[in-house]
């Protein structure tokens, strides 16, 4: 299973003083020698972390594939057309929310989709629709002619969290959270399910499966089960991990538990 690390929350740190450093193009030659496959970054409309120049420099420096994510505001797409990132994933985009909070509506924006998937693929560049992990879904995902599909985990690992890490209502806020144990355990179990039946059904349709969203060191070993998934986008968890132990320790540690 390949490893994409997303450096999104280096430049997270940076913008939290606005200032230099750290740069995430730093970060590039530590990937590659600790074992990634793919540098993943998202240049979201408000360049609240990533901008431009980031984007720009990464793409045109890194010896690793970049997953570029982006929305499909015509105005990204036309920059990530002209970055020329090995892949674009198009993912939804809330200005109000913290970090991407689900798969994106291919339902009630399929003309939209289609639109940019076409402009993305003429542009020679193979494209993936981060999706929530239904039949629908994925179906949809194949009508579109894409080539791969990310598979949102944020409700497994979020689900995952509340039963194993003491997660209280003060630290979160989702319905589940009020569950006795058994039926967040029973949910927990759904939502895994949900995740092995969408990555199945992709592979029948000759989709590449990724999955990512809230993955970490705790939850991964259950996800690296799932043998249709062909790639994780790791990032939150993995930056976290490198304030203490670095961040070639960090990507080294998340490797060995894909194994």
């Amino acid at each position: 299973m390949l490893l994409g690390v997303n450096i999104d929350h280096i430049a997270v740190l940076r913008e939290a003083r606005q200032i230099n450093d750290p740069n995430p193009l730093d970060a590039l030659g530590v990937c590659k020698l600790a074992g990634a496959n793919q540098i993943t970054i998202h240049l979201r409309e408000d360049r609240r972390h990533i901008n431009d120049a980031d984007a720009k420099a990464i793409i045109e420096q890194s010896q690793l594939p970049v997953n570029l994510e982006c929305s499909i505001n015509e105005e990204i797409i036309k920059i990530a057309c002209e970055l020329q990132p090995h892949r674009v994933t198009l993912v939804p985009e809330n200005r109000a929310e913290v970090t991407t909070e689900g798969g994106l509506d291919l339902d009630g924006n399929f003309n939209k989709v289609q639109k940019a998937v076409k402009t993305i693929r003429e542009a020679g560049i193979e494209v993936s629709l981060f999706i929530d992990p239904t039949e629908k879904m994925v179906k949809l995902s194949e009508k579109l002619e894409v080539s791969w599909v990310e598979l949102h985990t944020g409700t497994f690992a979020n689900i995952y969290a509340m039963l194993f890490s003491g997660l209280n209502k003060s630290s979160h806020s989702i319905k589940e959270l009020e569950l006795p144990r058994k039926e967040l355990s029973s949910k927990l179990n759904q939502a895994y399910d949900a995740l092995v039946f969408s990555a199945e059904l992709a592979e029948e349709c000759e989709l590449k499966v990724a999955a990512g969203h809230g993955l970490n060191y705790q939850n991964i070993e259950l996800i690296s089960e799932i043998l249709e998934i062909d790639e994780l986008n790791i990032g939150q968890s993995i930056i976290a991990r490198s304030v203490f132990t670095g961040l070639h320790q960090a990507i080294v540690e998340m490797k060995e538990l894909l194994k």
